[in-house]
C-alpha cells in the first residue's frame, strides 16, 4: 500500500516501522509535524514535547544510553541550542539507535536566519544522511538507526522545508518490534570527563574513517548513468532541482550519506565526466571539499548560497536560460505583510505598551513578534529564543551605569520563557536588574500550530499533567513583583504598566488570555470568562480619525472615499479592543 505524505508524516511512518520507542522534540517550523505524528503511536512510542531543544536531545540520548532506538527532532537553529549535548554525544556514542533530525529553512519562511546544519555534522563528527522526497526521508530513518548502532554514532538527518511539507507517494511496511538493548554501566563511554573523553576522541577519529569506507560503499550514495558531458553531485531537495532541469542530459552521482562523503566515489565519477557540477542549496558543504581534494568543479561561483533554491534557479545560473513565466501586473497585487490575528491578546498589550516614552522594548521569538511591525511598531530588538530578557538585561546594565532615564521592557512568550526565559529571568535577580519583564501567554505554543507546553496542563499524547505555574515560577526565581493581568481590559493593562514603571527592582507582567484560534481546554473554560462575539461600526458616529485602524487589526478596513472605518464580521471575534480606543463610542458589540 502506498499514501501521499509530506517528508515529516513519512519520517513519523519510518520512525514507527524501525521500531523507535522514544522521540522528544521542541515544536519548530518545519519539523513540528514529525512530533505530532509519532504521538499517534501511543502504544508503542513515547513521543514528548521538550521545553526546549537541549532537553530533548539529552532525553533522546538518555534513552539511547539506556538502550532505546530514540529519535529527536528540531528546526535549525533549534540545533544551536541542542549544540551542547548534540557535540557530547559524538562522543559518548550510543547504544539504542539515535537519530537527530535538523529541518534547515532555505528562504526563511518562519525562521531568523538562514544557516546550513550540514556543517553540524562535520564539525560534530557525526553520520549524516540527506533524504531528497517522503519515500526516502522514511526509509532513511530505519537506515540512520541500523548506522547508528553499527557504528555506534548518532545520525544527523538533514531535511529542508520543501522535503518536510512536499508530498509525494511512500510505500508503507509494517513495524519491526526491536528489542530494547541491555543496559550496561560503562564510565569509560558516558563518562566524559576530560581523561575519559581524551581517549573518546582518539576512537571518533577512528570511527570517521569507517564511515567513509562505509559512505564509499553504500547505496545511499549512487551514480545515475546518462550523457558524461556533464556531471551533477547533488544531494536532498537540490538533487530533485538538478534532475529536472538536466533530466538524462546529465549523469548524476547522488548523495544520501553526506558526512564523510565517499570522496573515492566522487573521484571515479568525476574522471568519467567532461565537465563537473555540484549543485546544492545554501552553502558549498560539498564542494569545498571536492576542491579540496584537488577536483575540478563548478558551484557556487554560479549557484547562489541565499535563499531557496528552484529549478528556475539552476537553470538559469548553469544554462543561462530564463523560463517563461505568466506576466501579470505586480503593481496590482496586494503586499500582505504577516500580521497578528484579529482578536490576538497580543494586540491589545502591545497597542498600550507602545504609547510609552523612553523604552526600550526587547522581543522575542513568537507571534509576538509581529507586535515590532506597523502600525503598533512596538519592539527593538528581535534575537532568538530566550534573548529578549537577558538582552534586555544587558541593557539595563547600561542604562543605569550611565544614568539614562530610559526603560527596558523584555517580551516574552508563554512556550519561550519555558523554553529558555526561565534562566534569563534569573540572571536579572541575580545581577539586580530592574528590567520589566512581560509573558505573554495565551496558554499554547500558537506559532507553531498549538501545541501543548509544560503550562498548558496536557502532555504531547493528551494526558493530564501538572501546570506549571508562570507566576509562582517568577517568584521562585526570587522576583518579588508578579501581576497578571488580562490584555483585553486597556485600563487594567495601563495600571499594570504605571505600576511596573513605579518600581526600582524587577517586575513580572503576565498577559493572560487565549490565543483567538485556540479550542479552549476544560482549564480554559474554567478559568476565562469568554464570550464570543462580533463588533460593528455605526457609520453615522464614526468621525474617520483612523485609531481603529492604528490597532492593526485585520478585520477592521477603512473607506476612504467615505472616510470610515468598517468591521469585517467573518474576521471579527469581539474582543472590544476597537471599542476601548475609539473616541467617540462609534464601535458596539452586537450578537454572538
Amino acid at each position: 500500500m502506498r499514501k501521499l505524505l509530506t517528508g515529516n508524516e513519512a519520517i513519523a511512518l519510518g520512525a514507527y516501522e524501525a521500531g523507535i520507542h522514544y522521540a522528544a522534540a521542541y515544536p519548530g517550523t518545519p519539523s513540528t509535524e514529525i512530533l505530532e505524528n509519532l504521538a499517534k503511536y501511543k502504544e508503542e512510542i513515547i513521543a514528548e514535547w521538550a521545553p526546549n531543544e537541549k532537553v530533548a536531545v539529552e532525553s533522546a540520548l538518555g534513552a539511547s544510553i539506556y538502550g532505546a532506538r530514540s529519535l529527536a527532532a528540531m528546526k535549525h537553529v533549534g540545533l544551536n541550542v541542542a549544540a551542547d549535548p548534540f557535540f557530547s554525544s559524538g562522543y559518548t556514542g550510543v547504544n539504542g539507535g539515535l537519530v537527530l533530525i535538523t529541518a534547515d529553512d532555505p528562504g526563511l519562511h518562519s525562521s531568523q536566519n538562514e544557516q546550513d546544519n550540514r556543517y553540524y555534522a562535520k564539525f560534530g563528527k557525526v553520520a549524516m544522511v540527506e533524504p531528497s522526497d517522503s519515500q526516502e526521508a522514511k526509509n532513511m530513518v530505519k537506515i540512520a538507526m541500523e548506522i547508528s548502532e553499527k557504528f555506534d554514532t548518532p545520525v544527523l538527518m538533514r531535511l529542508t522545508t520543501r522535503v518536510c511539507h512536499s508530498k509525494s507517494l511512500v510505500e508503507v511496511g509494517e513495524r519491526e518490534e526491536v528489542p530494547i538493548r541491555p543496559y550496561k554501566k560503562n564510565l569509560g563511554k558516558y563518562y566524559l570527563a576530560p581523561a575519559v573523553a581524551k581517549q573518546l576522541h582518539v576512537k571518533v577519529e577512528e570511527r570517521l574513517k569507517k564511515l567513509e569506507e562505509f559512505s564509499n560503499e553504500t547505496d545511499l550514495n549512487y551514480v545515475e548513468w546518462n550523457d558524461k558531458k556533464i556531471g551533477i553531485i547533488s544531494s536532498g531537495i537540490a538533487f530533485q532541482y538538478a534532475k529536472e532541469v538536466f533530466k538524462d542530459k546529465a549523469s548524476y552521482l547522488k548523495l544520501g550519506f553526506t558526512n564523510p562523503l565517499p570522496m573515492d566515489k566522487i573521484k571515479k565519477f568525476a574522471e568519467e565526466v567532461e565537465t563537473l557540477y555540484v549543485v546544492e542549496e545554501l552553502e558549498p558543504f560539498i564542494e569545498e571539499q571536492v576542491k579540496a581534494a584537488g577536483i575540478d568543479c563548478i558551484g557556487k561561483d554560479k549557484i547562489p548560497n541565499v535563499w531557496e533554491l528552484n529549478p528556475e534557479i539552476v537553470e538559469k545560473s548553469l544554462l543561462g536560460k530564463e523560463r517563461e513565466v505568466i506576466e501579470y501586473d505586480k503593481s496590482i497585487v496586494v503586499n500582505r505583510p504577516p500580521t497578528l490575528c484579529a482578536g490576538c491578546p497580543h494586540r491589545a498589550f502591545f497597542y498600550e505598551l507602545s504609547k510609552r516614552k523612553d523604552t526600550i522594548i526587547t522581543g522575542d521569538i513568537g507571534c509576538y513578534t509581529l507586535g515590532g511591525a506597523e502600525p503598533l511598531n512596538a519592539m527593538d530588538t528581535t534575537i532568538c529564543m530566550g534573548a529578549s530578557i537577558s538582552a534586555g538585561h544587558g541593557m539595563e546594565r547600561l542604562i543605569d551605569g550611565y544614568d539614562d532615564n530610559k526603560r527596558v521592557v523584555s517580551v516574552i512568550g508563554d512556550s519561550t520563557f519555558f523554553h529558555s526565559g526561565m534562566t534569563s529571568l534569573l540572571d536579572v535577580v541575580y545581577n539586580k536588574s530592574n528590567t520589566i519583564t512581560c509573558v505573554l501567554d495565551n496558554r499554547i505554543t500558537a506559532m507553531t500550530g498549538h501545541q501543548d507546553h509544560p503550562g498548558t496542563g496536557y502532555t504531547l499524547q493528551g494526558e493530564p499533567t501538572k501546570m506549571a505555574n508562570i507566576a509562582e515560577i517568577a517568584k521562585a526565581l526570587g522576583i518579588e513583583h508578579v501581576k497578571t493581568v488580562n490584555p483585553l481590559e486597556l485600563k487594567e493593562l495601563k495600571a499594570a504598566f504605571d505600576w511596573a514603571y513605579s518600581l526600582d527592582e524587577p517586575s513580572v507582567i503576565i498577559s493572560r488570555w487565549p490565543c483567538a484560534l485556540k479550542r479552549l481546554s476544560e482549564y480554559d473554560k474554567k478559568e476565562f470568562d469568554y464570550k464570543p462575539g462580533k463588533c460593528e461600526v455605526d457609520q453615522e458616529k464614526c468621525i474617520g480619525c483612523k485609531i481603529c485602524v492604528n490597532t492593526g487589526c485585520p478585520a477592521i478596513y477603512f473607506d476612504k472615499e467615505a472616510k470610515k472605518s468598517s468591521i469585517n464580521a467573518a474576521q471579527c471575534v469581539g474582543c472590544e479592543l476597537c471599542m476601548q480606543v475609539c473616541p467617540v463610542k462609534a464601535i458596539s458589540e452586537v450578537g454572538e
